[in-house]
């Protein structure tokens, strides 16, 4: 199975210590972020891995070159400008006919990658977006209004849930040519262009720990689960 990761990003939110290591390589412990994601994937049996790289890519590559070290196929796209989550896709030159996973390479869960693929082939869609649950508290209390504008109800700090993009993918490969060439586009701008075109895009619900490594706390959380990341399920 093939999986793309995207590690091209600038990581501003993790400067200072972006402007001297990309994202992808800030160690969780012992081994870089990526290096943790790559060994998932493999156990997970995707071996042929497209890394797509910009800022800082030198670095990238020359820590990971070819993969053999890692049990994988590593290649790689060089992004000539930002292109966003989704218009680097539009570079790579050998996909196969195969549905490919595509992951954000800040991106740390304890999700097995194969079950992601199995229900895209169950699912029989053009592509299916990983989503999590995110709970959002209301800091107040919520006064709820009828037509007449008499108060029905107050709810005091309620919480509601919404499902968020995880930053975990599957795509067929018919769906790059919905990409335009050399333009910066985002995953939600092909996603909304599949569902104008009345292609078929699906949800699942990962269960599994998560972590979108965005910011400093974030780093911080994760570092504190170091062994737990890359600890073989039992």
């Amino acid at each position: 199975m093939k999986a793309v990761i995207m590690a091209g990003g600038l990581g501003k939110r993790l400067r200072p210590l972006t402007y001297s290591i990309p994202k992808p390589l800030l160690p969780v412990g012992k081994k870089p972020i990526l290096e943790i994601i790559i060994g998932q994937l493999h156990k997970a049996g995707f071996n042929d891995i497209i890394l797509t790289v910009g800022y800082k890519a030198e670095l990238i590559q020359a820590y990971f070159r070819n993969g053999s070290n890692f049990g994988v196929n590593i290649s790689y796209i060089k992004e000539p400008q930002e292109l966003g989550t989704a218009g680097s896709l539009k570079l790579i030159s050998d996909v196969d006919k195969n549905p490919f996973l595509v992951i954000n390479g800040d991106i740390l869960t304890k999700l097995n990658f194969k079950t992601i693929m199995d229900y895209h082939f169950i699912k029989k869609v053009e592509m299916t977006v990983g989503v999590v649950s995110y709970n959002v508290q209301v800091p107040y209390g919520v006064i709820n209004t009828m037509e007449n504008g008499l108060i029905s109800n107050i709810e005091e700090k309620p919480t509601h849930n919404y499902f968020i993009s995880s930053g975990i993918y599957v795509l067929n490969p018919e769906i790059i040519e919905f990409i335009p060439n050399n333009t910066f586009y985002g995953i939600p701008h092909l996603i909304n262009k599949l569902i104008e075109v009345n292609k078929k895009v699906s949800a699942y619900h990962i269960k599994e720990d998560w972590v979108d490594i965005g910011a400093m706390d974030d780093l911080e959380k994760a570092i504190l689960k170091e062994e737990y990341w890359d600890k073989e399920e039992e």
